[in-house]
């Protein structure tokens, strides 16, 4: 990032949100104790509207453990190079080629098609030396409510850290609102916008928004396109060669699951 380069850590503020971290189901009925894996690509990594990949492709991936009870744990992976871009800093060659997500949590119902989940998210950066260079620890901690009814879901996340090394950001919070649409014949259509509160630093907070189209192929391979972006026009957002980085685009992807 460009403001005062300590909090080029914003960039990571993208738009992944359908991948592994919007977990609002109910639990599914089924054996007590359930382990499912994800693999896939696709051709831009953007979480929470911003791009974490410098627009380049990425590889990602994931594991996800659920009890009956409701009671879940996982972990998902990406390749990134918000990091690397910070360039070097008071000396420090900056790196990070990964974020990992830990995620675990508690899904319940409250009524007839009403759903809850809470939750606990850590994104680590292991080994990334962002925080050498600045002294702004990348690594963040977010807890997160949501409430679905039917197809349709509310979550709300807040950071209980300062917000991926973001200076005096710690109670920063982001208002996600989704649908997921079933349109039949292995096709699903899922709108989505969002807010992103950077606290005492508004100048950097932005809404973004998408509309992503699933097609299950069986055999637990799916396809999606995603038509995103934001109105993030800050000089944080830009990669190393001045491009809005919430910049409004198509992310195509291909996702295994077994």
């Amino acid at each position: 990032m460009k403001i005062q380069k300590q909090v080029w850590a914003l960039a990571l503020l993208g738009a992944a949100s359908g991948a592994v971290l919007a977990q609002t189901e109910p639990p599914a009925a089924g054996p007590e104790n359930t382990l499912a894996y994800n693999a896939g690509v696709v051709s831009e990594y953007r979480y929470r509207g911003i791009s974490q990949s410098r627009f380049d492709p990425a590889l990602q991936g994931g594991i996800d453990f659920t009890h009956s009870s409701g009671f879940y744990l996982g972990a998902w992976a990406s390749t990134i190079r918000w990091i690397q871009d910070a360039g070097t800093l008071a000396g420090v060659n900056t790196k990070g080629p990964v974020e990992l997500d830990l995620y675990g949590g508690y899904k319940g119902e409250l009524g007839k098609d009403l759903n809850y989940d809470l939750g606990y998210l850590r994104y680590e950066y292991a080994g990334n030396s962002l925080s050498r260079a600045t002294g702004a620890n990348a690594n963040t901690d977010e807890l997160y409510a949501a409430l679905s009814w039917g197809q349709f879901t509310a979550k709300y996340s807040q950071s209980v850290s300062n917000l991926f090394g973001t200076p005096d950001s710690k109670g920063s919070g982001y208002l996600d609102l989704s649908a997921s649409l079933d349109l039949g014949s292995g096709w699903t259509l899922a709108p989505h916008v969002g807010r992103q509160l950077v606290k005492n630093n508004g100048l950097v907070s932005y809404n973004d928004y998408a509309l992503t189209l699933t097609k299950d192929l069986g055999n637990g391979l799916s396809l999606s396109g995603a038509a995103l972006g934001t109105d993030a026009r800050n000089g944080a957002y830009v990669s190393p060669a001045g491009q809005n980085l919430g910049r409004s685009t198509v992310v195509l992807g291909a996702k295994y699951s077994f």
